[in-house]
């Protein structure tokens, strides 16, 4: 009978013991996973409103190194894209490259003026001044070129399913 009491006594005292080393190496392993974990970041500046609204959009210019469209992603407040954004979008494209690369050149000729864009059924009306296709260095791959860049760039709207160009409202 005591020995039964006396080894009841020793298997408690080892599984307590067990219990003991098993929660040590458990902390300790605990410890050095600690070092690896992300601590919080502090900006040293809030971040403002304006900042806040920031979005990436995607325009489309001729490269003239590899002679195909190029992708130019810029940073634009979407608060201006809340009204016409594909008004915005082609107005940008007009414009053209903000990029140091020289290799990016806009395909809108000089003096192209955008006269209105109009959606109505997911279909984009965009009336265009008449010199848009008329000017001498143009040939029908950069017509072509034009035509993609403005359906690469407007792609990105959602609410667009189809573009039609219009010259002075024809």
């Amino acid at each position: 009978m005591k020995n039964k009491k006396i080894i009841m006594y020793l298997s408690i005292i080892f599984f307590i013991l067990f219990i003991i080393i098993i929660g040590i190496m458990i902390l300790r392993s605990n410890k050095k996973n600690n070092k690896y974990l992300i601590k919080e970041y502090t900006p040293l500046e809030e971040i403002t409103e304006e900042q806040f609204r920031m979005t990436n959009i995607t325009l489309y210019f001729y490269d003239t190194t590899t002679k195909n469209l190029a992708a130019e992603i810029r940073q634009i407040d979407s608060k201006k894209l809340l009204e016409k954004p594909e008004q915005i979008l082609i107005e940008l494209l007009i414009n053209g490259p903000q990029s140091d690369s020289e290799n990016l050149q806009k395909l809108f000729p000089e003096n192209t003026n955008l006269i209105d864009t109009k959606l109505e059924n997911g279909i984009l009306y965009i009336n265009f001044s008449n010199n848009i296709f008329e000017e001498e260095k143009f040939d029908d791959e950069k017509n072509n070129l034009l035509i993609e860049s403005i359906n690469k760039t407007l792609s990105q709207l959602n609410e667009i399913n189809e573009i039609k160009i219009l010259i002075n409202g024809e």
